[in-house]
């Protein structure tokens, strides 16, 4: 059993009204696609990163908050939002190497990565990748822990994903779904905490190329067995980044042991959990939430990169599992999932 720290409550923010000038969605071309992204405020750069089938608007209660201490930009991912949808390579590697550019042509050289969910593995590839670019991880919901992963993902993984994400659109079939939704809140179980947001993410495709946009992302990362894709056989090189770990302890998409695994593989991590919350611990309680982030970004110098200790962890490799939920069938069932 892993130790989360003890601390003093956050305060409670009260978030000011959002206006729309801050929220408005803007655009930059790059390599000939339009990407859509979400930019205000002033100081230190802190980029919110969605997850699959989401967009930026996931983070709209929170960009005006964030936004009085930090330059917040919340882009909307190739494929979703927004942006453009090309038939492209929609790997977490190509997502960092997206967010990169963008933040190269909006003239910011480093920041503090939020993700969530997919988002997460995209921040901790950014982090991988351009570690020198990285000043703060903060990873919410994250996947690329554990295989475990809701199985209707799962299932639109598989053919004729196509067909079922259409049928769901259908009036009468959402009547029967909205019904079995409530049903599953009603009972309390942790799938019906989630899906009604998961179900506003069938809403926001309401095309053939979202939809087949949607599908490659999540194939890229997701398969019928489970997640495909693996951070835990790199996390120790998170040694000297600040890095905090958000999760809802009902979490019906990523199970929050997936938390406790990621806590305990990644030195000197912070590990904050929402009791009742489920895969959208920032919609559950968003003014916890932005306190936690404003007080972690104050409470942390960013990461001191430099090219010798990077060396350092590369050479040393990967060390043994601490003692408690990590353990070597851990280990060694991410080493059969992909490291991209």
């Amino acid at each position: 059993m892993v130790d989360v720290p003890h601390r003093r409550p956050a305060r409670t923010v009260g978030l000011r009204p959002v206006g729309d000038g801050e929220l408005a969605v803007r655009y930059r071309v790059v390599h000939g696609y339009r990407r859509a992204f979400r930019m205000a405020g002033e100081g230190p750069a802190l980029v919110l990163v969605h997850g699959i089938g989401d967009s930026s608007a996931t983070w709209a209660r929170l960009i005006p908050d964030l936004a009085r201490t930090h330059t917040v930009i919340a882009p909307d991912l190739l494929g979703h939002g927004a942006s453009d949808k090309p038939r492209a390579d929609y790997s977490v590697a190509a997502y960092a190497n997206g967010v990169r550019d963008l933040l190269t042509t909006l003239g910011i050289e480093s920041a503090t990565l939020v993700g969530h969910s997919l988002g997460g593995g995209v921040a901790m590839q950014f982090a991988y990748q351009f570690p020198e670019r990285t000043e703060r991880l903060i990873l919410v919901s994250a996947g690329g822990v554990g295989r475990e992963v809701n199985p209707v993902l799962r299932l639109v993984s598989l053919p004729g994903a196509h067909l079922m994400l259409s049928t769901l659109r259908l009036p009468g079939m959402r009547l029967h779904v909205g019904l079995a939704v409530r049903l599953m809140k009603l009972l309390g179980t942790d799938l019906g905490q989630d899906a009604p947001e998961l179900l506003q993410l069938v809403d926001a495709l309401p095309d053939e190329t979202s939809r087949d946009a949607f599908i490659r992302t999540l194939r890229a990362v997701v398969d019928w067995r489970g997640q495909v894709v693996t951070m835990l056989d790199r996390c120790y090189l998170t040694e000297g980044m600040p890095t905090m770990l958000l999760w809802g302890d009902r979490d019906s998409v990523v199970p929050v042991r997936h938390a406790f695994a990621a806590h305990e593989a990644m030195p000197g991590s912070r590990l904050e959990i929402f009791e009742g919350a489920g895969h959208f611990p920032f919609h559950a309680d968003p003014g916890r939430f932005a306190s936690l982030v404003e007080e972690f970004t104050a409470d942390t110098a960013p990461a001191d990169w430099s090219r010798e200790h990077w060396r350092d962890l590369l050479r040393e490799g990967r060390p043994g599992p601490p003692p408690g939920r990590v353990t070597n069938s851990d280990l060694r069932e991410a080493s059969e999932r992909s490291a991209t």
